[in-house]
């Protein structure tokens, strides 16, 4: 992987150097690195592999209402419903209208409807019931027994989301399609569709014990990340540079596989056969630089570490109904609809003849879009 050196960000022991950019206008003699949009799109070009691209905008589908009739649990009716609206459910957002305010009336394009009605008793295989109707754990032996045998409905889990479609709901509104299929879903239906619910059906919300119930209606809408954390499309988002591993010397096979283990899984490549110690250019981006190989002396001088300047990693977490190249597509998207509304405001300003002029010399925008 050949690399200008004036892109590196060089690793030593203890520090780091040639952290700042130096192709500037005047800094090198005789060349020319002013800004051209040419030289921009040559230079820069990018690389999409299967993670995602974090947008506070782009449009999920969460749980915005939560209407409850029975909640005897241990969880307070606020916290338990502010648990049920940070789970992501796996409805396709591109196919429902969006909400538009307060005022806006629930319809069957703007609002999915979900209910929940789980009761905890006692496990009758295990337990007996006296005189008076009261239950309790049969025999000493059953006191050791699991929850799950012990009790029935136990745990109040998102897989009790069910939905209740309206009107045109059930030829409108889409499951997410999985593929290929996720093993979270034990069965499926001949279209290999999961049900339309929670994207994942084991998040636990609530413990249970007999003679407490959960009875609730739920409101799911669609809305974006900027409003509120529930839609948003994606959970942590992190960036690296990308690493850069140099062999400078040769490295000898009686240590070779030391100077592997110094290294992220796949960065060295040993050749027995070949009696060669080389870097693998496609997994050298899975390395941490730990710096672990200028530990030892022999391999001090024998290699050298860096990072590409302009070169960035994301990595990102998804926690949304999008594939990692939908929500990519999406945020795209989102970013081209900006630019083209800000365009459209420039050109009103600019070509409109009412526009007026203020007296500390600020410009109104009225007529701009």
């Amino acid at each position: 992987m050949n690399v200008n050196p004036r892109r590196l960000v060089g690793i030593g022991a203890e520090r780091v150097s040639h952290v700042s950019n130096t192709e500037f206008p005047g800094h090198y003699p005789d060349e020319d690195h002013s800004w051209n949009l040419e030289s921009f799109k040559k230079l820069r070009t990018s690389q999409y592999a299967p993670t995602d691209s974090p947008n506070a905008e782009v449009p999920t589908i969460a749980i915005d209402q939560v209407y409850i009739f029975d909640n005897t649990s241990v969880i307070h009716d606020e916290v338990l419903a502010h648990r049920i609206g940070l789970v992501p459910l796996n409805v396709d957002p591109r196919t429902m209208d969006g909400w538009e305010g307060e005022g806006d009336t629930p319809t069957d394009r703007n609002t999915l409807e979900f209910r929940v009605n789980v009761q905890c008793s006692f496990n009758p295989e295990y337990n007996t019931t006296d005189k008076r109707g009261k239950a309790s754990i049969a025999g000493s032996a059953n006191q050791n027994l699991s929850d799950e045998k012990l009790y029935s409905n136990y745990l109040f889990s998102s897989k009790h989301f069910e939905w209740n479609p309206a009107g045109e709901q059930l030829d409108k509104i889409k499951p997410v399609v999985l593929t290929p299929p996720d093993p979270l879903y034990p069965t499926y239906n001949d279209l290999k569709l999961p049900p339309l619910g929670a994207l994942n059906p084991d998040i636990v919300l609530a413990k249970l014990r007999p003679g407490q119930a959960v009875e609730m209606v739920l409101h799911a809408r669609k809305g974006v990340g900027k409003d509120h954390a529930k839609w948003s499309p994606v959970a942590t988002a992190s960036y690296r540079l990308h690493p850069n591993i140099v062999i400078t010397k040769p490295i000898r096979m009686e240590r070779a596989e030391d100077f592997k283990a110094c290294f992220a899984d796949g960065v060295v490549v040993v050749n027995k056969k070949k009696g060669t110690v080389s870097i693998s250019p496609t997994h050298m981006r899975n390395d941490t630089v730990s710096r672990e190989v200028l530990r030892d002396p022999e391999f001090r001088d024998s290699v050298e570490l860096s990072r590409i300047r302009d070169h960035f990693i994301f990595e990102v977490e998804s926690e949304s109904a999008y594939r990692p190249e939908e929500l990519l597509v999406e945020a795209i998207a989102v970013m081209r609809d900006k630019i083209a509304r800000m365009r459209e405001a420039a050109v009103a300003l600019l070509g409109s003849e009412q526009t007026d002029e203020r007296e500390d010399g600020d410009v109104l925008m009225q007529d701009a879009v």
